[in-house]
């Protein structure tokens, strides 16, 4: 092969790779930036003006085809989690609604009752389960970041504007 056409595409493929890296960079500092910004609590990410234009490109970009989580490697998280549903009350259990259909929600709390009179003692016939639907979070989407020590603290928050 000539040595110069060999330069040549050295020189491409060195520059794609530069463009690559370049581009990774970016997406990279833009994961890291929603990171801090979803990560802000007090206040949350819509009280911090520097946190809008990349939690506003974000929300925009998710909406679009192909859409991927841009992620901080550096702080060592990738894409958050997302729980719709809060835990159901103390002494209630979580069910679903479409239990027989794929794709279970988990939109229920539960809970058996007796529903026997005292005198009865509890027999066979006498339990009721009773419903209500399980408490939707303010906050859905998470990220778990991990402290030098170990420790892992779960930042919850919203993509509401």
């Amino acid at each position: 092969m000539n040595p110069i056409r060999l330069t040549s595409i050295a020189a491409v493929i060195i520059a794609a790779m530069g463009a690559s890296m370049l581009d990774r960079a970016k997406a990279s500092e833009w994961g890291c930036e929603v990171l801090l910004c979803a990560s802000s609590s007090d206040p949350s990410w819509r009280g911090v003006p520097a946190c809008h234009p990349p939690m506003n490109r974000l929300i925009s970009a998710m909406g679009k085809w192909g859409f991927s989580w841009p992620t901080c490697p550096e702080a060592g998280t990738g894409r958050p989690g997302y729980e719709a549903y809060e835990e159901c009350p103390a002494g209630w259990s979580i069910a679903s609604s479409n239990p027989d259909h794929g794709g279970r929600q988990d939109d229920l709390c539960v809970q058996v009752r007796n529903s026997c009179p005292s005198r009865f003692g509890g027999r066979n016939g006498c339990e009721e389960i009773v419903s209500m639907p399980r408490p939707m979070r303010d906050e859905p989407y998470y990220f778990d970041i991990r402290h030098e020590d170990g420790q892992v603290t779960r930042h919850w928050f919203n993509l509401k504007k």
